[in-house]
């Protein structure tokens, strides 16, 4: 039996090979020895490194990993690509594996779709949400004239091009891991988290794109996306395309202060957990946020402090002078559309209720979110409010004025909030107010959201 090299649940299989021989071609590290079947073993995902080695030194051992097939697109209706999607392009292409970095609205999908064009072969796109692989199943329809497969959400329809969701690809990818020659991961800062890498690990192919406005993460794991799908190929900032391909934009600081009544009741939450915090601190240096979470469960103490603390998040997410400022901004930019940031779904649910506009939460179905935001495209609906759902990755329409009531500390949400009303439109300019409880975490949270070089030049304004 002649040597081969296979495919078999997210693993590469060296059939016929000698210890010697592993090791003078691969080195000791890259195959383990499977006493179970009798064979040496390796991630998929080394495939491109294995393939390399093999036609370097090992000449003769048949490869029968390939499944993937060539791709004939029935027609092209590709946008021409602006200097720094055609340099994106360029850059990847001469990799064919790597990570393309670009703010949101430079158009990370066009690049994408440029590249399959080029590439002509099995592709999977892989998308955070469903609401994200439906969207690239219509961008691949309308400029490549492909209805690709859809795997996730209940379907499991594979074809030579096909979209999926990160959770999905975690479960079927030991089964296609080698069905397709070149894999797009789309906003790949979610893929080094534990269960999600495996989305790369237990995959074959040998041409990996990634995309994203946010590369970095907090946790610093994207360092792992290296190895998982290559290094940072191309990535263009901000500020060098601000006012060029994206818009220009000011970004508002609007102050709010709590009322007598919520700030009596914030004061007396506040001196629950601190005290609590410090009493335990004191007795347990090693004592921690996350602690207390766990005990949570079984501690009632615990559990009183966790809902004090969570009511105080409350507070502040929904300050009563936040909707008079809403109400003042509505005013202000009456007759243009408005997306509005919430930090909670509570907050949201709130601010629909107070204005009668559309609530995109995530439990909203397709037709919900498809008829909000083409709701908002078409004027019927002045303005949406979301908490998350419009973070990242989803198209939204042409908006030009953004109201952040709450969120989270991050600078990447900041930058991905901030995203959605910077695609061009001559030269219209954007503007994002952050509204801001004083005196609160939530100016703290502010403060840390405005490291991002995004947030440059804030002014600060009352209203």
């Amino acid at each position: 039996m002649s040597a081969q090299l296979n495919f078999q649940d997210g693993t590469l299989l060296l059939e016929e090979w000698t210890k010697l021989g592993v090791e003078k071609v691969f080195g000791e590290k890259l195959f383990t020895f499977d006493p179970r079947s009798n064979i040496w073993r390796c991630e998929a995902n080394r495939y491109h490194a294995v393939c390399e080695l093999l036609k370097a030194k090992a000449v003769g051992t048949r490869d029968d990993v390939p499944r993937w097939q060539t791709v004939n697109w029935a027609k092209v209706s590709l946008p021409e690509l602006r200097t720094e999607q055609r340099q994106a392009v360029d850059a990847w292409t001469n990799a064919k594996r790597g990570i393309v970095v670009m703010p949101t609205g430079t158009g990370k999908t066009e690049v994408a779709l440029q590249i399959m064009s080029q590439m002509r072969c099995s592709t999977l796109v892989v998308a955070p949400i469903r609401d994200l692989m439906y969207q690239w199943h219509r961008r691949i329809l309308r400029g490549l004239d492909y209805d690709s497969g859809v795997i996730g959400d209940s379907l499991f329809n594979v074809k030579a091009v096909s979209v999926t969701t990160y959770d999905s690809a975690c479960i079927h990818m030991p089964r296609l891991g080698n069905q397709f020659k070149l894999v797009i991961f789309d906003e790949c800062h979610h893929l080094p988290g534990p269960i999600r890498r495996d989305a790369a690990r237990l995959c074959a192919a040998p041409y990996m794109l990634g995309l994203t406005a946010t590369l970095e993460r907090s946790d610093g794991k994207h360092v792992d996306l290296t190895e998982l799908i290559g290094p940072v190929e191309y990535r263009v900032e901000m500020a060098d395309v601000r006012g060029s391909t994206l818009a220009d934009y000011t970004v508002f600081r609007v102050p709010v202060h709590l009322n007598e009544s919520e700030q009596l009741r914030y004061d007396e939450l506040s001196a629950q957990v601190q005290g609590y915090y410090f009493k335990r601190i004191t007795d347990d240096p090693e004592f921690t946020w996350e602690t207390l979470a766990a005990e949570s469960g079984r501690d009632p103490e615990a559990r009183r402090v966790l809902k004090a603390f969570r009511e105080k998040q409350s507070i502040e997410d929904r300050a009563l002078e936040k909707l008079r400022i809403l109400e003042d901004l509505f005013r202000l930019h009456l007759g243009s559309p408005v997306l509005v940031f919430t930090g909670s779904n509570a907050m949201a649910r709130e601010v629909s209720r107070r204005f009668l506009i559309p609530c995109l939460l995530n439990h909203c179905g397709k037709a919900e979110r498809l008829d909000y935001l083409e709701g908002l495209r078409s004027g019927k609906y002045p303005a949406i409010v979301a908490n998350q759902v419009l973070d990242e990755g989803v198209d939204v329409p042409e908006v030009k004025v953004a109201i952040v009531l709450g969120g989270k500390a991050s600078t990447k949400q900041a930058k991905q909030r901030l995203g959605r009303i910077l695609r061009r439109n001559g030269d219209e300019k954007a503007v994002l107010y952050e509204v801001v409880t004083q005196d609160t975490n939530e100016s703290k949270r502010s403060r840390k959201r405005r490291d991002s070089d995004a947030y440059t030049g804030t002014r600060h304004r009352r209203l």
